[in-house]
Formats: structure tokens, C-alpha cells, sequence
């Protein structure tokens, strides 16, 4: 992967996360956790933490 698909995979981990905090937040925020893994590969690496991070975030809150 090159530099611009792993910034795409990034920003597009971030929305799904987003998403799952006001709906689905188990799907929404394991897809954003797991496309921000995949984007990981790429130099791109803060976008993909977010996705990571706010993934996580979103499925903690839904399971509480």
C-alpha cells in the first residue's frame, strides 16, 4: 500500500468510529479499529492510531 490508501483507510477507520458512538458502536468501532490495523502498514501512522483508539473507545461504550 502506498502513502494515499493508507491515509484513505485511516480517515475512513475514523468515520466508522465516529459512527459507532451514536450507532452500532460494537460493529462501527471494530471496523474502525481494524481498518486502522490494516492502514498500519502504511507511513501513515498517526490517522491510523486514531482509528485504533477511537475503535476501542466506541465498542467499550457499547458493551457498557
Amino acid at each position: 500500500m502506498n502513502t494515499t490508501t493508507g491515509k484513505w483507510v485511516g480517515w475512513l477507520g475514523i468515520i466508522a468510529a465516529v459512527i459507532g458512538f451514536f450507532w452500532q458502536p460494537i460493529w462501527m468501532g471494530a471496523i474502525g479499529a481494524v481498518l486502522g490495523l490494516i492502514g498500519l502498514s502504511t507511513d501513515s501512522k498517526g490517522l491510523n492510531w486514531t482509528a485504533i483508539v477511537l475503535g476501542i473507545v466506541a465498542v467499550i461504550i457499547g458493551f457498557v
